[in-house]
């Protein structure tokens, strides 16, 4: 398995590496299957978050007799130095190590006040001081808190989105963390479900040399996939650059990616699916996603006051009710079409 140094934290990652959100999603047994056959097929970097509920859990169960093995990056969501110290304490316990390789404040909204001793990146860096965590990193999902927060110097690493989808901005981010030895870390790497040819996405990330795609499974076969793709390591040659081609002419741009930090709605309507239904069902198996379930489920968006507090989380920046209303309009001509009218 290939590494790629993440920059001056000096730890050698694996590319590809697993993320491991997803496994929350998996049962407790096939979650710890997929982690084992993850690493003896050579993945050493497994990402996680105190956020994702079980997944901390699972990687403990899974991998603690291979602990000086790997290397574990996790995340907190804390938003001041008591909360990220407890966060990491539960972490070390659910991991089951004495230390975090990499440690990662959560989605940062902006760049916490370096100077302030009750900040959640004083509190990290304590942990550093007590040997919890070795090496201190972010997440982000907003460019411009990314740039800054990788021009800080404050951080080792940057956790980004970044597929094939990419903005050339997006890019020059990749550019900078280069530029700068930061580690880039790159998530949501098939755009949120919307990208379905492994092949393409592990080829388009070949051509970056410092990221380290985490990509995320739930289910054993994916992860058999991803595995057997590592070991053909396939080039983007004209058959891939054109999957990518036409992915790019239909997705790129103002489109979400599921990422959810638009949530909650106070409405109950499940955003981070609802705004992207059109393209779920033209792109994945449509049948799961017409049940009597389901469509309940996108009726909720009729109930949306347009108080826009999602629009003012996403860090996208989307017109998310309008982008409702136009789903759900699509979603009922669809259903019409394949199921029928509903009564």
């Amino acid at each position: 398995m290939k590494t790629v140094v993440l920059g001056r934290s000096g730890l050698a990652a694996t590319k590809p590496s697993l993320g491991c959100l997803p496994l929350q999603r998996s049962s407790e047994e096939e979650a710890v299957a997929i982690l084992r056959r993850a690493y003896e097929g050579g993945i050493r970097f497994f990402d996680t978050a105190n956020g994702y509920t079980n997944s901390e859990h699972r990687i403990g169960l899974a991998l603690h007799d291979v602990r000086d093995h790997v290397i574990l990056a996790t995340k907190s969501h804390g938003r001041d130095r008591a909360t990220v110290l407890a966060h990491i304490e539960n972490s070390l316990r659910e991991l089951r190590t004495d230390h975090i390789d990499l440690f990662q404040l959560h989605q940062i909204p902006a760049l916490p006040d370096f100077e302030d001793p009750d900040s959640p990146y004083a509190g990290a860096m304590e942990a550093k001081r007590r040997g919890w965590v070795l090496h201190v990193g972010a997440s982000a999902h907003k460019l411009g808190v990314a740039r800054e927060a990788v021009l800080s110097g404050r951080f080792e690493t940057m956790q980004y989105p970044f597929s094939y989808l990419a903005s050339e901005e997006e890019k020059g981010l990749v550019a900078l963390c280069k530029q700068e030895n930061v580690g880039f870390i790159a998530m949501k790497g098939l755009a949120g479900g919307l990208l379905t040819d492994a092949r393409a996405c592990h080829a388009f990330m070949k051509g970056f040399d410092n990221v380290v795609p985490i990509w995320g499974v739930q289910r054993l076969a994916e992860m058999d996939q991803w595995l057997a793709v590592a070991a053909e390591d396939p080039d983007l040659d004209d058959t891939l650059s054109e999957i990518i081609r036409k992915d790019r002419a239909e997705l790129a741009g103002g489109f979400c990616r599921g990422c959810g930090y638009c949530a909650p709605c106070p409405e109950g309507i499940e955003i981070n699916n609802a705004a992207r239904m059109n393209m779920l069902l033209r792109r994945s198996p449509w049948q799961n996603l017409v049940t009597d379930r389901e469509y309940e489920k996108m009726q909720r968006i009729r109930s949306c006051r347009e108080c826009y507090e999602c629009a003012s989380r996403c860090p996208y920046n989307l017109d998310i009710p309008n982008i409702l209303k136009y789903m759900l309009a699509d979603y009922e001509q669809f259903y019409a079409e394949h199921v029928g009218e509903k009564k």
